[in-house]
């Protein structure tokens, strides 16, 4: 998991996705694999200096991911590497820098996304597209995120090599109880908010309290639906306006689900959202796989998800999977040695060796990375992502976290008034305009 300015007092998702929770890693993590792709024979003078040494900035600075990104570099031969670990919120405010000092890092750890976009617009990443073609490290990897990889100009810049779902969570065994089955068409979803409210049941649990940026997951899946990926995309570039339209739609039909939030839910962390839900108090939660975490490991058998259903069927699918990889300086000495590491630390072997050092719950992005092992659920998650048209982040991911802020101001009190939404629309614009402007 990237940097992220989603905390509560005590948990981060970046802490729980990289940090080792110990349910998480029993539910999605087995064998490792091990060997490495041969190394780049590139020689032309194209490649630069083939012979200077490289460097890796990481911000991966829990205890568990640092070591296994160590372990990554201690198994690297093909040229002299040398890995600098900085603190994740000291390594954001200088991110930079690296990139526009003299002698930037050659590779740098961090998020798909409208970052790097931004940079790539700038000319300061290495344009990788050749590793996205014929027998290129990420060339088997999904279009989805071949197109999350892009930059403006249509080029890759971007080498992903883990990421993980957002869905609708539930217990299989709470909807066997109620006579429900997960729905496959709004209308159907709906319909069994309904059937559980008549029941007692919260439809819906939700933990927009100390986590506030939790609101945001309903609103960047409402907008998919109903206005598709680019649209979305191009409302937090700017493009759009939050004052359109297009969505209100979305927060119109947001309204239609208050009715079946929890009403505790607004005073939840996210972790104590998930209680109501593994009480069987609550029927579904839309979250990341990071829910998991949450649950008893005894349990987690009894975890299962469905997507949000399809509310236009002319928009083409679309799901949120926070993205995590490197990007490479454009001013590298090296450029063919520092491919050589971009596809070392893409290729199959070191992803699913990172990913079980580092006790993280997200997925490998190689679809070469042995998964027989995997639990069905991760599996399912897996197939959900290699199938949808399109992948987005997360609303701040996808624009900022000064934008993600204005996005927790105008969603939460929506969920509280939702018949202000009007103004609450326009305020968010003229919030999002000054940042936008800045």
């Amino acid at each position: 998991m990237g940097p992220t300015p989603f905390t509560t007092p005590s948990l981060s998702r970046r802490n729980l996705l990289l940090g080792g929770a110990g349910a998480a890693s029993a539910l999605f993590l087995s064998g490792c694999i091990g060997g490495s792709p041969a190394p780049s024979t590139e020689t032309s003078s194209a490649a630069g200096d083939i012979n200077a040494p490289l460097t890796l900035q990481s911000d991966l600075s829990d205890e568990l991911p640092k070591k296994a990104m160590e372990s990554l570099v201690a198994g690297y031969s093909a040229h002299k590497l040398t890995m600098n670990t900085v603190a994740t919120e000291q390594f954001r405010a200088q991110l930079s820098s690296y990139l526009t000092s003299q002698n930037p890092p050659d590779v740098i750890t961090w998020l798909a996304g409208s970052v790097a976009r931004d940079y790539a617009a700038k000319g300061l990443l290495l344009d990788v597209s050749d590793m996205w073609t014929g027998d290129g490290a990420c060339a088997k990897f999904s279009p989805a995120l071949k197109a999350l990889s892009s930059g403006d100009d249509g080029k890759q810049i971007f080498v992903p090599t883990s990421y993980y779902w957002w869905s609708i969570f539930y217990r299989k065994s709470a909807f066997e109880e109620w006579g429900v089955k997960a729905p496959t068409t709004w209308d159907d979803f709906m319909a069994m908010n309904d059937t559980l409210k008549t029941k007692g049941i919260s439809p819906l649990t939700c933990g927009t309290g100390s986590t506030a940026w939790m609101a945001s997951g309903w609103f960047d899946y409402l907008d998919l639906r109903i206005n598709g990926a680019q649209f979305h995309r191009e409302l937090l570039a700017g493009k759009h306006s939050f004052d359109s339209a297009e969505v209100r739609k979305v927060m119109d039909t947001y309204a239609t689900l208050i009715p079946y939030f929890d009403p505790k839910g607004r005073s939840y962390s996210w972790q104590e959202a998930a209680t109501p839900l593994i009480n069987k108090k609550a029927g579904m939660y839309l979250i990341g796989a990071f829910m998991t975490s949450a649950f008893p490991k005894g349990d987690l058998d009894d975890v299962d998800f469905f997507p949000v259903p399809t509310i236009d069927p002319s928009i083409p699918s679309a799901e949120e999977a926070p993205t995590d990889g490197y990007f490479a300086s454009a001013k590298t000495k090296n450029p063919a040695g520092t491919k050589d590491l971009l596809a070392y630390l893409a290729a199959p072997a070191q992803q699913q060796a990172y990913i079980e050092g580092a006790g993280s719950s997200n997925l490998p992005t190689s679809p070469d990375v042995d998964t027989t092992k995997f639990s069905p659920l991760v599996q399912k998650g897996i197939k959900l992502l290699q199938d949808t048209k399109e992948i987005t982040q997360f609303f701040n991911r996808d624009s900022s976290d000064a934008l993600q802020t204005t996005a927790d101001t105008a969603l939460t009190r929506f969920l509280d008034h939702p018949d202000d939404v009007a103004t609450i629309l326009k305020t968010w614009q003229a919030a999002a305009q000054k940042i936008w402007n800045s």
